[in-house]
């Protein structure tokens, strides 16, 4: 078996072995090779000591020598190098007490954590695959290495792992091993709300978002995101939908196009149901203003799960809004594009697309009928430029304070009253114009 490596990759390693050491690639992008991917990083590990890597290669930074990692930059690429090593006991879940080295790879990969990341390759001796990672691979299964409640009782990130690379790959997770991350579920604790966000997102953003479902059934979700289990146990009993809250967000996952912000505003667009849930006489329930309810707990669960100031910001507001169904003529599309925001209009639309298709049939023509109508509208409107925002009013400020409008709320209402106008009429919108209607008071 030949895998095709880097020529810097296949540089360093000759040196090493030059020298008298052991090198190889490890980890993922053995797997990603044997996958026919391109590995977005290569990992090299070896049994030389960090301060003998840091002998035999110029230019290295000390990125985590404690743990026996030295970064080898060569050209302008880096390259991380790490000794092969045995974890000590593990006292908060996560990292290690101590780590030593050892002279045997096959010790090294015992450390790691599912067979399809345990892996090595060098063109000399070829694959090391001690823990049939070959066949995981291509039984499309993620097993964990060794005793599977060891693992994760190391590491508690390794459960939301496992279902990252579940949903990356498309694989299932072998039973002994879903049956270990259920048990072993009350770990996710001891993990930083940093660390499931990185493990989250790459869930979200992989070919299979839907299996975020595997949080759920595992019993993980109940630690980062408790408000998703109450969407799993929200019934619908109305026309419009055929599933629970949470298996319609999860259709509505595989539905609309990958990117984060559009993934997290489906997963959250309709967690405030169980909150706004209300049931009639006649046993059919409603969920009004679930958007208003769904804004405040999206905002709760993605700070706390550490998302950044902009994504929370455009999230909470696509969650708001996400069922806001203009008329279908071109002033109401103006006022919708006004209330949600010009700039998220377009990513309104694709949320809503992916929630229609992910409810049921009943009225579904009626429905698209109104939506494709919105949207061919929205591009005429873009196209010709109308004026939806106060930055794309042709008067200003400044204008109304030259023709001696005194400062205040005053010039906050008057702009106000003439963006209203202008989304009514956009051919009013020309400073001439503007200014006419001021001066004569018109407002």
């Amino acid at each position: 078996m030949n895998l095709s490596i880097p020529e810097n990759v296949d540089r360093i390693i000759n040196k090493l072995q030059d020298r008298g050491y052991e090198a190889y690639i490890v980890g993922g992008c053995v797997r990603d090779a044997l996958l026919n991917k391109v590995p977005n990083d290569w990992d090299i590990t070896t049994n030389a000591l960090p301060y003998e890597v840091k002998e035999i290669f110029k230019r290295t930074v000390d990125t985590g020598i404690a743990h026996g990692t030295v970064t080898v930059l060569m050209d302008k690429e880096a390259y991380e190098l790490t000794t092969y090593r045995v974890d000590g006991e593990y006292e908060d879940g996560r990292h290690p007490k101590n780590v030593s080295f050892t002279p045997s790879l096959i010790e090294d990969l015992k450390r790691r954590d599912f067979t399809i990341n345990a892996m090595a390759y060098e063109k000399k001796r070829g694959l090391v695959d001690v823990f049939n990672g070959v066949e995981d691979l291509n039984n499309k299964i993620i097993r964990a290495v060794g005793r599977a409640e060891e693992r994760f009782k190391e590491d508690g990130l390794r459960l939301m792992r496992a279902i990252r690379f579940a949903s990356k790959l498309g694989f299932t997770i072998h039973e002994d091993t879903y049956k270990a991350i259920k048990s072993m579920a009350w770990n996710l604790e001891n993990i930083s709300p940093e660390r499931i966000n990185v493990e989250l997102t790459k869930i979200l953003v992989s070919d299979h978002p839907e299996y975020f479902d595997l949080a759920y059934r595992c019993g993980l979700t109940k630690y980062f995101m408790p408000e998703w289990d109450r969407c799993m146990e929200t019934e619908q009993n109305t026309p419009h939908h055929y599933a629970n809250v949470g298996e319609h967000t999860l259709k509505a996952l595989q539905i609309v196009e990958n990117d984060l912000i559009l993934r997290l505003s489906i997963l959250l667009h309709d967690i405030g149901k169980p909150e706004a849930k209300t049931t009639d006489v006649s046993g059919r329930d409603h969920f009004k203003k679930h958007g208003k309810y769904g804004e405040k707990l999206g905002y709760t669960i993605l700070k706390r799960l550490r998302f950044d100031n902009k994504t929370i910001k455009l999230v909470t507001r696509l969650i708001k809004y996400h069922d806001l169904r203009p008329k279908a003529n071109e002033v109401e599309v103006r006022k919708a594009m006004n209330l949600i925001g010009k700039d998220i209009f377009p990513l309104y639309l694709k949320v809503q697309k992916a929630d229609l298709l992910a409810q049921s049939t009943y009225k579904r023509d009626e429905k698209f009928l109104r939506y494709n109508k919105v949207l061919s509208l929205y591009e005429l409107i873009k196209e010709r430029g109308d004026c939806v925002q106060l930055k794309d009013l042709a008067i200003s400020g400044k204008d109304l304070l030259d023709l001696g409008i005194k400062k205040g709320e005053k010039i906050g209402y008057i702009l106000n009253k003439l963006l209203e106008m202008v989304i009514e009429k956009p051919e009013l919108n020309c400073k001439e114009n503007l200014i006419y209607i001021v001066k004569n008071k018109e407002i």
